[in-house]
């Protein structure tokens, strides 16, 4: 089974598609977890007891576990949601050339899945590509304002970038190619999903950026060919730091988020 397969299973077993990101901010965790020796692992181990239930991956970025602890703390939590049979995407949005993408690719020993940039082709993303088992979820329209700097830029045959990126990714696909494409942009979204209906998306925005989720569901999920209904709706800041907004003491962070994940879940698939 590749990637995509088993996260087929994974939604079909949770009836769901939220990926709940796990972005353990230090300077935001609760004071329950900071006096661990790996409070980032201590937190996250708690948002996972708390959200498996309702989750069909977790998405943790690389960018809040770049040091010592940090990378220990990745490791275990790559290794508890694995133990809870849910799928995980690094979110690293990594490229490169040579010798430097193969050490990259490396991460997918240990995650189900990982983001990729495609800004400098297809030779720095075929180490991810080559890994048959794994998937990787290709950067094409992303859910921040600026990304219409570059990702809007129309081509010489009227395409934009993004639209290419979609293209290009078609053609890459051999079963483990998927695309991020924000909710905040669900025109594009509708767009995108036409251009590439078998690609799963990793669709971000939903939550904390405001996104849409109706849209989000209806073109996040493959509309055709192996993995129809497969698609991912990432929530991060909304559900992992809920407690901050909730009438929950900052000690019980955890029933927050559960609840959070269990609200946004359902939400979703009423669109489904």
């Amino acid at each position: 089974m590749n990637c995509f397969d088993r996260l087929a299973d994974r939604v079909a077993a949770a009836d769901s598609l939220l990926c709940v990101g796990l972005d353990p901010d230090l300077d935001r965790l609760p004071p329950a977890v900071q006096d661990h020796d790996l409070p980032r692992w201590a937190f996250n181990r708690r948002i996972i007891d708390a959200t498996a239930e309702h989750a069909a991956a977790f998405k943790p970025n690389a960018a809040f576990y770049e040091d010592p602890d940090g990378w220990r703390a990745l490791e275990e939590t790559l290794a508890y949601a694995e133990g809870k049979g849910v799928p995980v995407v690094l979110d690293a949005k990594r490229a490169d050339i040579g010798n430097t993408a193969r050490q990259y690719a490396k991460l997918l020993d240990s995650a189900d899945a990982i983001t990729a940039n495609p800004y400098m082709g297809e030779d720095s993303l075929q180490p991810f590509l080559s890994h048959r088992e794994a998937a990787t979820f290709v950067l094409c329209r992303t859910s921040n304002p600026g990304g219409e700097d570059l990702q809007s830029l129309e081509l010489e045959d009227g395409d934009q970038v993004y639209e290419r990126v979609a293209d290009l990714a078609a053609e890459w696909d051999d079963g483990n190619v998927g695309l991020v494409v924000g909710a905040t942009a669900p025109e594009e979204l509708e767009e995108v999903r036409d251009r590439v209906p078998e690609l799963p998306f990793l669709v971000p925005g939903v939550g904390a950026q405001g996104g849409d989720a109706e849209a989000a569901v209806e073109y996040g999920t493959a509309s055709a060919g192996p993995y129809e209904g497969v698609g991912l709706v990432n929530s991060t800041r909304g559900i992992i730091f809920a407690y901050e907004d909730a009438n929950v003491p900052a000690d019980r962070f955890e029933e927050a988020a559960a609840s959070a994940a269990r609200s946004l879940k359902r939400r979703l698939n009423r669109h489904r």
